[in-house]
């Protein structure tokens, strides 16, 4: 297999594991190339970001702004198949409800919601679609690109966690999908270019911002899940995933970014 086949192989993984959207058939997965995919991450965040902002702007023809975002949230969660916001809830549920580090890991696998989850989940979104529409005030069009970006960078910091955190829980009995475990440098190096390709699309200020918030609420993630459980499980990848897209669109609101 050729190189340029082989990449195309990792992102078709990558977006097979993240989405809905069918792979082809000729793809070929195993446990050392779902690893090596986690370096398309943030790509599959800019597809996901750009069908959103596609649906978005489409919208925008016959109806307004705040209803536009409405189904473009819905959009994103049709295209994911709400597996980001799933991973919030049962995080909630479990840091929520658990008094110990093997309680809190068993209600994360558990499929029924409960009710720090069902919270989370309510306010997550309302609080999605009320930045994004804040936003719309000062351009239309500017929530297209926050969708990117967002969608992107949420996902770049997310993938990351694999790098430097220790995988905690037991995949014989995690109701989820397969994980990537590990992450090789080449992996990172991949994944933070993906990232550096939508921060090209908001300016240098914006992007500097950008980062350093999002330094910062990485570390407050890792703070909280070390504290909590001693690393990450597919639950909480998604559950930072959501929380660091709702910093970029607040970060972005407090800069005023209109494009």
């Amino acid at each position: 297999m050729q190189l340029w086949q082989k990449q195309l192989n990792l992102f078709f993984i990558a977006m097979g594991f993240f989405t809905r959207i069918p792979m082809p058939k000729w793809i070929e997965v195993d446990a050392d190339k779902l690893n090596k995919a986690s370096r398309y991450f943030g790509l599959v965040g800019l597809l996901v970001g750009a069908i959103s902002a596609a649906v978005y702007s489409l919208m925008l023809y016959w109806v307004s702004p705040s209803v536009a975002i409405v189904f473009a949230m819905i959009t994103s969660v049709l295209v994911t198949g709400g597996f980001h916001e799933d991973g919030l809830a049962d995080t909630a549920d479990g840091l929520g409800g658990g008094w110990t580090v093997e309680a809190k890991l068993n209600i994360m696998k558990d499929s029924r919601l409960g009710s720090y989850g069902a919270l989370a989940l309510v306010l997550a979104l309302l609080l999605k679609w009320q930045l994004l529409t804040e936003l719309a005030l000062f351009d239309p069009s500017s929530v297209s690109l926050a969708l990117i970006v967002g969608h992107c960078l949420s996902r770049v910091v997310a993938a990351s966690f694999i790098f430097s955190e220790e995988y905690v829980s037991d995949t014989d009995t995690s109701k989820s999908k397969p994980l990537a475990q590990q992450q090789g440098i080449n992996e990172l190096s991949i994944l933070l270019a993906s990232g550096v390709l939508a921060l090209l699309l908001v300016g240098l200020v914006p992007a500097l911002v950008l980062i350093t918030g999002l330094v910062i609420v990485r570390y407050g993630f890792i703070r909280l899940f070390r504290s909590q459980i001693g690393g990450y499980t597919g639950d909480t990848l998604g559950a930072a995933q959501q929380g660091s897209e709702l910093s970029c669109y607040l970060l972005l609101l407090i800069l005023g970014v209109s494009w």
